[in-house]
């Protein structure tokens, strides 16, 4: 998928230029700035720790050079950037990601936030390309594109074997140019085509509603770099109303910076308590993240958490610290599980690595990654209920919150 975005660049769901958050794009880690390595020669004790025969690599170039017609017309450059990208494979990590330059600069794109596309999520499930979510009010939402749809065709492009940076590449284009997704949903015997003419991607970040019967709504939608104010507004609007009722919608929401989502969870924790653990494994000790300690709310607060499918990184973390402390209800479908964290490097000036270097867990330790967040209540939103504009996920938490004991 392409996104997700942290501060620091570790832990990212690197949102397409579909979008920006899911798998290649904005950071869901919480770490410092890029770091650029210095220099490129290993040391003697590194040479000997390899333990590897490179004759075989050098064979194969001398033979491209010898036998292949034409070994000409790619570059030196364009074979090591060939052979980087093997070594990464490798890894059998979808996040860990070599980005040559082309890929470097929509990285760096994603992550300003300027860029333009049809404004959705996608990443590889079950070795399928897969919508993760569509942003609110982007092309791809308007067009009709569903989580959940299973990306065929790009164009006249099969996506079968298609790496999710190419499908990144293929979205993405010019504002104003047209895109054909041929996708398969779930329940629908035959494809379907859509086509979803490409704009400047907004990503949308919050909104709240007071409804008549008091529960105080927030949606939210990105865990951006400003969401934390933003959330504060909302929370201290919801103080003003009196109301003990409060819904936080994180359907659809693909994730972001982990700050955000730790003082988020801060407003409903004691002081150190944790948010979440990055369990790094083997010999070096897992960091905790905790809360901050704003602490505003009791006992009496009434609080719903609604995730589906497209919820994942920084919203599984956000609602799989309030399910922990029994501090909210989760309502919906099965979460994303996008819970590995991504440490970013800058191999040359315009080249980067995206490198996999610990999970995520939460309090109990639970792990998030490719397991998600199966809700309190599980109440599944089918196409036929989408179709008939129903929502029994919204339905279900508002009968709880309305009788809640």
């Amino acid at each position: 998928m392409q996104q997700e975005f942290i501060t620091t660049k570790k832990g990212s769901i690197f949102a397409v230029s579909l979008a920006l958050f899911f798998f290649f794009g904005f950071y869901a880690g919480n770490h410092s700035q890029a770091k650029t390595v210095q220099s490129t020669n290993l040391t003697q004790s590194e040479m000997s720790a390899i333990n590897a025969d490179f004759a075989p690599f050098w064979k194969v170039w001398k033979t491209i050079n010898e036998k292949f017609p034409n070994a000409g017309e790619v570059t030196n450059q364009e074979r090591i950037y060939g052979a980087i990208n093997g070594l990464v494979g490798s890894l059998d990590d979808p996040y860990s990601v070599f980005f040559e330059p082309e890929e470097a600069k929509m990285f760096e794109e994603d992550i300003s936030g300027n860029f333009s596309g049809v404004g959705m999520e996608v990443g590889k499930r079950n070795g399928s390309m897969t919508v993760i979510a569509p942003l609110k009010n982007t092309p791809a939402e308007k067009a009709g594109i569903k989580a959940g749809d299973m990306i065929i065709k790009i164009d006249v492009e099969n996506t079968l074997d298609m790496s999710v940076e190419k499908a990144v590449k293929l979205i993405r284009g010019e504002s104003g140019t047209d895109v054909v997704i041929t996708i398969l949903r779930e329940g629908e015997d035959k494809p379907r085509e859509i086509k979803i003419t490409r704009a400047i991607i907004n990503i949308p970040t919050l909104d709240t509603e007071l409804r008549k019967d008091g529960i105080f709504v927030i949606r939210l939608y990105s865990f951006s770099a400003n969401s934390a104010n933003l959330f504060r507004n909302a929370i201290r609007d919801f103080k003003k109303t009196k109301s003990d009722k409060l819904l936080l919608d994180l359907r659809g929401n693909p994730g972001g910076y982990l700050n955000s989502a730790v003082d988020m969870a801060s407003w409903f924790l004691d002081s150190s308590k944790t948010v979440v653990i990055e369990d790094y494994g083997g010999e070096i000790d897992p960091k905790i993240y905790r809360s901050r300690g704003y602490d505003l709310f009791d006992e009496k607060l009434k609080f719903i958490i609604l995730i589906d499918g497209g919820s994942a990184s920084a919203s599984e973390i956000l609602a799989g610290a309030m399910q922990d402390y029994g501090i909210a209800k989760l309502v919906g479908d099965k979460s994303y599980g996008k819970g590995s964290v991504q440490e970013v490097t800058n191999v040359t000036p315009d080249t980067i690595f995206k490198v996999t270097v610990a999970k995520w867990l939460t309090p109990n330790k639970k792990m998030i990654d490719k397991t998600g967040l199966t809700p309190d209540y599980l109440v599944p939103n089918t196409a036929k209920d989408r179709d008939a504009k129903l929502d029994p996920q919204m339905n279900k938490a508002v009968e709880l919150l309305n009788n809640w004991k």
